[in-house]
């Protein structure tokens, strides 16, 4: 219970950039005055917090605020992309500090790629001058599907040879580091929740076009992963929205040339920045490539908006950045005028503020959010487990949840 209510103040302080006093902390937790002052004291001793001014209230003595302090904790983020693997460093609130990319090596060699990865953290970690002791942990964004349990990728389409893999614990070994796995949209829903253009929505999507596409979903509060940590596969939206299907359209259509055809994922991206480049110069033919994937997309993001009722899509991944201007223009007030988005409430409509990186700080997002964020389901399994203890009283057994015989 005290490390729970610990992660309940430093996230509400993290929330509020120019800081919370305690009086506003207690307000905002529902906390005793006394519960948030050992608290917080913890919090300094530990450089995790400190003060940051004062807030002159008008009456009585002034607040001391209270703020995170970003360099006293850092997380590893690590995106195995089809096309590109980008390993980033970013400090409490989600900055990056420090980051390296590297084309996917192609052939399948699974243990020959993790060295490398793991070779790309250590010269990051030392590039950026960050004593080990103060990084919490390796996040790795990988697409789907995974075995988020086991930790392995399980055979992805676009990473050819790859098979059941047990990227969680390779990479854990080579690192030296403790490591989560997650889907890379996924990831980026929780970078965008951290860090991102979403930081204050309690229901997100957010919609991941990079070699392939997904959705990242987020309903009251809580990010979906479902049984398998496989939540948010698009099925044939996904395959009609992947580089590799437009960079073909564009080469059947005579838009690319031949050149263009049977290339692996970062040749794909080439073609495709080139793609972009001809509509930009006023292409109809390929405008008209552009045009149809952003009306499935619309289509897609409109339906599954609705379905969960969600107040802020966001749109982000490699692909995405390339022609982000171009697709918003026609998604955003698809969206609007939608008929299945009633205007019951306003669905804001945005790209991503994390850049083409937003699954590799959504990786180290992963480790911050484990960490430092109040993960009220894990109290109640804690709890759970106490209270069918013998002799088990207090707190634990009054979070434990009602039998079936209690009246509600």
């Amino acid at each position: 219970m005290a490390d729970f209510n610990e992660s309940v103040i430093l996230d509400a302080i993290r929330r509020h950039p120019t800081g919370l006093s305690r009086v506003e902390l207690a307000q905002a937790t529902g906390l005793s005055a006394q519960t948030v002052s050992n608290i917080t004291r913890r919090l300094l001793d530990q450089g995790v917090a400190r003060e940051s001014g004062k807030l002159n209230t008008g009456s009585g003595k002034p607040r001391t605020l209270l703020e995170v302090v970003p360099t006293s904790r850092y997380a590893v983020g690590i995106h195995l992309d089809p096309a590109v693997i980008t390993c980033v460093l970013v400090d409490l609130l989600g900055s990056v500090v420090a980051q390296r990319s590297a084309r996917t090596p192609s052939g399948g060699d699974t243990d020959r790629t993790v060295a490398g990865m793991a070779a790309s953290v250590a010269a990051l970690v030392a590039e950026a001058g960050v004593d080990h002791g103060r990084i919490l942990g390796l996040g790795i964004a990988a697409p789907g599907p995974i075995d988020a349990a086991a930790g392995w990728v399980v055979d992805p389409p676009e990473l050819h040879g790859w098979g059941r893999y047990p990227l969680r614990d390779r990479l854990s070994e080579a690192t030296g580091f403790p490591a989560l796995l997650d889907k890379d949209v996924t990831a980026a829903v929780v970078a965008e929740r951290w860090a991102g253009a979403a930081t204050d929505s309690r229901n997100l999507l957010f919609f991941y076009l990079g070699t392939g596409s997904g959705m990242g979903l987020v309903v009251d509060d809580t990010v979906l992963r479902g049984v398998s940590g496989n939540a948010g596969e698009v099925g044939g939206l996904g395959a009609a929205c992947s580089t590799r299907t437009l960079v073909d359209e564009a080469v059947s259509l005579g838009v690319l040339g031949t050149e263009y055809t049977a290339l692996d994922p970062a040749d794909a991206q080439r073609g495709l920045e080139r793609l972009a480049a001809l509509a930009a110069e006023g292409d109809a033919q390929a405008d008209g490539i552009i045009e149809r994937l952003a009306i499935r997309i619309g289509r897609g993001v409109s339906a599954a908006a609705t379905l969960l009722d969600v107040g802020t899509v966001v749109f982000g991944g490699p692909t995405w950045q390339v022609l982000a201007e171009r697709l918003l223009r026609t998604v955003e007030p698809m969206v609007a005028r939608s008929m299945f988005v009633k205007a019951t409430h306003p669905t804001v409509v945005v790209s991503t503020t994390l850049g083409e990186n937003v699954a590799a700080v959504g990786a180290a997002s992963l480790v911050l959010d484990q960490a430092l964020s109040a993960q009220p389901r894990t109290l109640l399994l804690q709890s759970t487990r106490r209270s069918a203890a013998p002799g088990s009283t207090g707190a634990a057994a009054a979070c434990s949840p009602p039998s079936r015989s209690t009246p509600r």
